[in-house]
């Protein structure tokens, strides 16, 4: 299903205006995210935090080998930091790109406001929706932790490994920013869609307003019915909307049996 354009979002009947972002101030935007309890931002965090006491813990070891007359280590986790704060932004960047393109962007636009260290990626006026953002939003964290992580264990007993162990650190503070804009789209159970216009460079949020669900047991429409398959297509025939969930529950009423809820197109 396409996403709404931008007209459409802005039909005040159908959508709502959640959030406003001036890139300049994103940085503030995102730091207020991260404070929110949220279970994508507790899941980072935990991940962030093992990410920074491991790249702390090998820096300090890094030092002590020079002690035992070993500079090598000292000199990857140098290399690292010089390679993570100028080439991996623009690879991290990149990846952002690619994954725009994926979700049907033309034009793909590239800055950064560097007194403020900020760096982005932006498709002008070209509307995502929640899995679409999340695409974008995880693909360079997973794509660098992948390749840092197979570097780390094919150069496991070397002392090249420290490059891919600081490298793999530092990314992870590079990817809070797109956690927080992440946490945007959770912070609601109905819809959202986001998209940026680079004329005033502003990111827009919009939630579909509040949908009529209706829980449908399927034990009542026929026993056939009280089969997943079965309950999935009824629900839809019926009332021709889009399935939220199906599974078995003796809530709603029903018995423990497949029921299936749907937002209706009346």
């Amino acid at each position: 299903m396409a996403n709404p354009t931008i007209k459409e979002l802005q039909n005040e009947e159908k959508f709502e205006l959640v959030a406003k972002l001036n890139h300049e101030q994103i940085k503030t935007f995102v730091i207020e995210q991260l404070t929110k309890k949220s279970k994508i931002i507790f899941a980072y965090m935990i991940y962030q935090t093992v990410m920074v006491f491991t790249g702390i813990f090998f820096v300090i070891y890094s030092f002590f080998t020079i002690f035992q007359g070993n500079f090598l280590p000292l000199i990857f986790v140098l290399a690292a930091l010089v390679f993570s704060l100028s080439f991996l932004i623009i690879i991290h960047e990149g990846i952002h790109g690619i994954a725009l393109k994926l979700t049907g962007a033309k034009t793909i636009r590239f800055g950064a406001y560097f007194r403020k260290f900020i760096f982005y990626a932006e498709a002008n006026r070209h509307v995502l929706n929640r899995k679409q953002f999340m695409l974008i939003a995880l693909a360079p964290l997973l794509v660098v932790q992948i390749l840092t992580f197979a570097g780390i264990v094919l150069h496991l007993h070397q002392p090249f490994v420290y490059f891919w162990i600081i490298t793999m650190s530092v990314h992870s503070l590079f990817c809070a920013g797109d956690v927080g804009l992440l946490s945007v789209f959770y912070s609601s159970d109905n819809e959202l869609y986001t998209f940026d216009v680079n004329e005033e460079k502003q990111s827009y949020f919009y939630r579909k307003k509040n949908q009529l669900k209706i829980v449908v047991c399927c034990e009542y429409l026929n026993n056939n019915f009280s089969r997943p398959f079965f309950c999935i297509g009824v629900c839809q025939r019926i009332y021709g909307g889009r399935l939220i969930n199906v599974g078995r529950s003796k809530q709603f009423g029903c018995k423990e049996v497949n029921y299936c809820e749907v937002v209706p197109h009346f």
